[in-house]
């Protein structure tokens, strides 16, 4: 909530929440609401343009009032004269004095004062008749600090600029999080932590923007529908165009086209927008989600952890103006420093107390995983089942963020053999707050290795694997061309937000998709 005193003789509500059974009455509101709607389309001069004015004369903001005048004394006058406009979220009207709090956009408030010896009588009883909380409401009139020391407008006109039909829920109580996810709207207007979480998105955004652009990165933009899905392995969502007669996906990553720009000789590019896979949904999972992928010429997985490091860092001093950063629940998480590098088959050796390496046998993985009681997920490989063990033993102890090294050769298709480890690619995960934050390869770039691993990926599929690659021959064609050796990052925007928020992605989404 914000921190704004409350207006002057008010005393704040303590309901809880707002009540189902209050929905009949917030009915009956609207009844009443619609009929001082009519009423301001009778009493317009324009009344076919409807009930509210097109444009007012605003001439200042009410947190710009807010910085010029904030620290003024009980009691004093300015003789300036502003005009602003608010939603009204608190009311209370007496016989010769009005008093009604106008919030702005950004949670800022102000307080209006409309007595009878600055409007008039006739104007008075309007107000008093006509607004209602959640109306937005234009004031005009001298900035000054009221008897209790609160910033204030005393009228000397004021106009309705939009009705709220519906009322809002209670200002001082918690709306659900079914509510807060449904109505984003109500919540925007109710609760600081949900505006404050849309402009740390946007200065999280902004940073990575550039740190990139300080790296002489170049932001590309590539297609969201495509003939074929690729790039990742996930299930698509799948749609048809009636212009083109033909199938089309919805990308679950944009890897393979931001590849091809740096095949064209934008050596370093990157992409922010949005993914979309056709899986389940939790706390760490949505279908539709902001990624950040890029690409650079000439780097490899070392290089790549590094860039990654110096994004996250610089994204959560944008928002918190710390490495150390405080999440919704009050823990303090520090991203500062230096991040912990640990290889995934040494830990998971070291975890377990059994010796595993990429010559480990299915056999002996299955064995591990029984013993563990763990699920083995469908048309297991040994890599898949080296993952699932590593998520058992590992994952659950990593406290600091750390980059988790050298994956399975067999679930990573996309990326480029170790150089001098068999069996395993140069790959990471980076973990924070115990989920998957980005994952940073050595890319392959070797068109007929790419190739091979294609069509072992279309084995698997013909095999009912819904998440395995298929052959790309357009993508294929460009690495023919010859693509450098490379480095790539993909990490999720919603994600990052979770890390530096301590919040769950459906709160760090603006408008989530919910059933």
């Amino acid at each position: 909530m914000s921190t704004t005193p409350a207006p002057d003789d008010a005393t704040e509500p303590t309901d809880e929440g707002v009540d189902p059974a209050e929905l009949a009455e917030a009915f009956e509101q609207k009844a009443v609401r619609l009929a001082k709607r009519e009423r301001l389309i009778a009493e317009r001069p324009d009344a076919a343009g409807g009930a509210y004015p097109v444009t007012l004369p605003i001439t200042d903001t009410i947190p710009a009032l807010r910085a010029r005048f904030g620290e003024l004394e009980a009691g004093a006058e300015t003789g300036v004269i502003a005009a602003v406009a608010g939603r009204v979220v608190f009311s209370r009207n007496t016989g010769k004095l009005c008093f009604a709090t106008l919030q702005a956009g950004d949670g800022s408030r102000i307080q209006a004062m409309v007595s009878l010896a600055g409007v008039g009588e006739e104007s008075l009883q309007r107000w008093k008749e006509l607004v209602d909380l959640g109306d937005h409401v234009f004031v005009r009139g001298e900035v000054i600090s009221s008897r209790r020391g609160e910033l204030s407008i005393m009228a000397s006109d004021w106009q309705i600029a939009a009705k709220a039909i519906l009322p809002l829920p209670n200002m001082y109580g918690e709306l659900s999080e079914e509510s807060r996810v449904r109505s984003r709207f109500l919540d925007l207007i109710v609760r600081d932590q949900a505006r404050e979480t849309v402009r740390a998105r946007a200065k999280v955004n902004a940073s990575l923007r550039q740190t990139f652009t300080d790296r002489g990165y170049i932001e590309v933009e590539t297609p969201m529908l495509q003939v074929q899905h690729g790039g990742a392995s996930a299930r698509p969502f799948v749609t048809r165009s009636n212009a083109f007669d033909t199938e089309l996906y919805l990308r679950i990553a944009p890897e393979l086209f931001l590849k091809r720009a740096v095949v064209g000789g934008l050596d370093r590019v990157f992409e922010i927008n949005r993914n979309f896979r056709n899986e389940g949904a939790d706390s760490t999972h949505s279908p539709e989600f902001a990624m950040l992928e890029s690409y650079e010429a000439y780097s490899d997985y070392h290089g790549i952890a590094d860039l990654t490091q110096d994004l996250v860092q610089n994204a959560a001093m944008a928002v918190t103006g710390s490495t150390t950063v405080t999440w919704a629940d009050g823990t303090e998480y520090d991203l500062g420093g230096q991040w912990d590098r640990i290889s995934m088959y040494d830990s998971l050796s070291a975890a377990s107390g059994v010796t595993i390496t990429p010559q480990t046998s299915l056999e002996d993985l299955r064995a591990l995983v029984a013993r563990e009681g763990i699920q083995e997920p469908p048309l297991a490989t040994p890599g898949k089942l080296v993952e699932e063990l590593w998520e058992h033993f590992v994952k659950p102890g990593l406290v600091r963020p750390t980059f988790v090294l050298d994956f399975p050769l067999d679930t990573s298709p996309l990326v480029r053999e170790h150089r001098s480890i068999p069996g395993v690619v140069e790959k990471w995960d980076l973990y924070i707050r115990g989920f998957e934050l980005a994952t940073g390869y050595s890319e392959l770039v070797d068109p007929v290795i790419q190739r091979e691993r294609f069509t072992e990926q279309a084995k698997l599929a013909a095999r009912g694997d819904t998440e395995a690659m298929r052959v790309d021959e357009e993508f294929l064609r460009a690495l023919e061309h010859g693509m450098p050796p490379s480095g790539g990052l993909g990490m999720g925007i919603d994600r990052l937000l979770m890390a530096i928020t301590g919040l769950g992605i459906r709160e760090t989404i603006l408008f989530p998709l919910v059933k």
